[in-house]
Order: structure tokens, then C-alpha cells, then sequence
């Protein structure tokens, strides 16, 4: 801090300002930074103290206690002093390894990400939990499979209520059984039993082998074949359940084609996909079905618009007559990427195909 300033300052300015200036010299780092915090606090401010390592949260906490009364002069000067380190700062770092691969998460190679979470140590700041809660109901069912039984009790009580029915729904009836009795003996876990508990689970997504792909092998086919032309996918869909009906059943669910669009999109949703789509693309996608589902989902589309923008495309159709096969195709597998478009923005959700709505 400066020192008390020469010049014309009255003595009582004087006495003021060496107080201040005396009595915060006299605090101890610690000392001042337990003031600061006090002082945000019975500001309101939202503080995330537990961030800290848990021995500097120990040491602030002793420290709150052994504080007792400050004065005002020495309040003000701690605060003045916080106050212009706090705009001395230019830039502020993470906390250790873990702490930068927070700050980087999703800007370096998920490989090289996951080999530093390994240097890092399965004691990592943060929070465990949050991470698991982030990771997909399929694979917070196997993790759960492959535990104990009271651990498998302690995750679902940590996991937010919908993603627990969710991933009760995912195990075998007698398991899910099992870990919902068992969350009634959780009442004496203690908060560092859960923490251990949610740092150990962390580290088995650190030590799962990189995958070169981020969709599975089912998905990435279904995604092939919806680009591809009818014959050639019902031909290919045919071998694939000769040879593999598991594997085949899996590209079944991630086809996505022209005609699924009544099962799988919402009415609400359509006039977003006939925006999305060219005009004449549109009007011939919808003018070329041959097939009952293909007319049952281009009149689905026209059905669930708004009357004014039906009858002109009606129109249009009526006067566009026969579409060639080839060009039918061509223009539906478009809305279909429209489709898919609008999904991945967020802009549609697509209906789960077993799902009761």
C-alpha cells in the first residue's frame, strides 16, 4: 500500500490515514483476505468458495472464526486495498492442470485432453458430479451394472430426478430394483464418501480408450443410407439382416427417410420444415410420392400448415403433374436434410419411435 502522503492534510486527516494505513499492515494476508470474504458475503454476493482446494477452504473457515470485531477505518482499507488489486489484475489462470482442462475442454484433442485428465490424478478441483451428469443415461446404466450395489445407489441420488428415471429405465428389472431399495440406507453416506465416490467414477471416463468416431457404427450407416436412393437402401437393409439382425436393427432406429416424417415429427413442427426447404424442391418432393407412405407424409406436411400456404402448394402440385422417379428422390432426400438441419440447431426435437406420443 502507498505511503501516508506529505503535504498540507489536516492532523486529523493525518491520524485518519496512518491509522488506516497502520492497522492494515498489521493483518495478516490471511487475515485480510477472511475480511474480504465476509464483507462479499454480507453483501450477497454468490462466492464459489468451494472451488478452492479443501485445505485453503479449512484455513479461511479458522480464520472466519478467529477474527472477531473490525473496526471501520480498517474495513475500508482492506476493501480499498482489495479493491485495486483487483484492477492491477490483467488476466486470471485456472487452477492447476485440472482447472486448464476445464478452460480448454472441447478446443484440444479429446486423445490429448484425455491423457492430461490421467497426469491430473483422480483428485482434480471441481466438481465430479457434473461431469458424470453430462454423460449419456446408456452409459450411467453400464457404469452402474458394473458396481456395487450402494454405489449404484449413491450415483442415482446424485443424477437430477428425470435423468434417474431415465436411467432406471436402462437396467434390468431386478438390478433397478435393487439399487431404488438400496438409496434408503444413503442417508448416513457422508459428503466425503460421495465425493470419493463421484472422483472415482470420473476417472474411469479419463481411462476409456479414445474413439476415432463420435457416432456409432449404426448411426453412421443409418446416416449413409439416408442419402442413399430407396432401392439401394431397402436392398442393403435386407443383407444386413441376413447377416447381423442386432446390428441391423440398430441402422433400422437411425434411418431417418421422407416417409417416417408423420411418426417422427411433431405438427407443430412442420411449417419450420417447409421453410426450410426451396420451392420448387418442395413442391416437387411433395408431388412425387408413389408410394402410401410417402403421399400419407407429404399430406401430413400439407395438413399442418397454415391453410393459405396448403392451398397455393396444392396448386402448385396439381399443375407440376408427373415427377420422375429419380427427381422424387432427389427432392425428398432435401427435405429430409432440412429436417435433420432443424435437429441439429435444436430448432425440432424428432419423436422418439417408441415413444407413447
Amino acid at each position: 500500500m502507498t505511503q501516508v502522503a506529505s503535504g498540507a492534510a489536516t492532523p486529523a486527516a493525518e491520524q485518519t490515514g496512518d491509522a488506516s494505513r497502520v492497522v492494515a499492515r498489521s493483518l495478516s494476508n490471511r487475515q485480510k483476505a477472511a475480511v474480504v470474504v465476509r464483507l462479499l458475503l454480507n453483501e450477497g454476493a454468490d462466492i464459489p468458495l468451494e472451488e478452492l482446494p479443501d485445505a485453503l477452504q479449512e484455513k479461511l473457515t479458522h480464520q472466519l472464526g478467529e477474527m472477531g470485531l473490525v473496526d471501520r477505518v480498517t474495513l475500508d482499507s482492506v476493501a480499498q486495498e482489495f479493491a485495486e488489486a483487483l484492477d492491477s489484475v490483467g488476466l486470471s489462470f485456472p487452477h492447476g492442470l485440472a482447472g486448464a482442462l476445464d478452460a480448454v475442454d472441447g478446443k484440444i484433442a479429446p486423445a490429448t485432453a484425455a491423457r492430461l485428465r490421467k497426469v491430473a490424478g483422480v483428485r482434480q478441483i471441481g466438481d465430479p458430479w457434473q461431469r458424470l451428469r453430462e454423460i449419456s443415461t446408456e452409459d450411467l446404466a453400464a457404469m452402474a451394472q458394473a458396481e456395487s450395489t450402494e454405489i449404484a445407489a449413491v450415483m442415482l441420488s446424485k443424477l437430477e430426478t428425470a435423468k434417474a428415471a431415465q436411467l432406471l429405465g436402462h437396467l434390468p428389472g431386478p438390478i433397478a430394483r435393487r439399487i431404488t431399495y438400496a438409496v434408503s440406507k444413503t442417508a448416513n453416506v457422508s459428503p466425503e464418501a460421495v465425493e470419493r465416490i463421484g472422483w472415482s467414477l470420473a476417472a474411469q471416463l479419463d481411462q476409456r480408450p479414445s474413439q476415432a468416431f463420435a457416432d456409432g457404427p449404426g448411426a453412421r450407416v443409418g446416416a449413409i443410407l439416408n442419402q442413399s436412393a430407396a432401392s439401394t437402401r431397402d436392398g442393403l437393409l435386407d443383407a444386413l439382416d441376413e447377416e447381423d439382425s442386432d446390428f441391423a436393427t440398430v441402422v433400422h432406429q437411425s434411418i431417418f427417410t421422407f416417409a417416417h416424417i408423420p411418426a417422427r415429427i411433431q405438427p407443430r413442427d412442420a411449417p419450420a420444415i417447409l421453410r426450410g426447404v426451396d420451392q420448387a424442391v418442395l413442391v416437387t418432393a411433395l408431388a412425387g410420392g408413389t408410394s402410401d407412405a410417402d403421399r400419407t407424409a407429404a399430406e401430413f406436411l400439407l395438413a399442418n400448415t397454415s391453410a393459405r400456404m396448403a392451398e397455393n402448394l396444392r396448386e402448385e402440385i396439381a399443375e407440376r403433374g408427373k415427377v420422375r422417379q429419380s427427381d422424387a428422390e432427389e427432392t425428398m432426400t432435401q427435405v429430409v436434410g432440412a429436417v435433420r438441419t432443424l435437429v441439429d440447431e435444436g430448432a425440432i426435437t424428432l419423436v422418439e419411435e417408441d415413444s407413447e406420443d
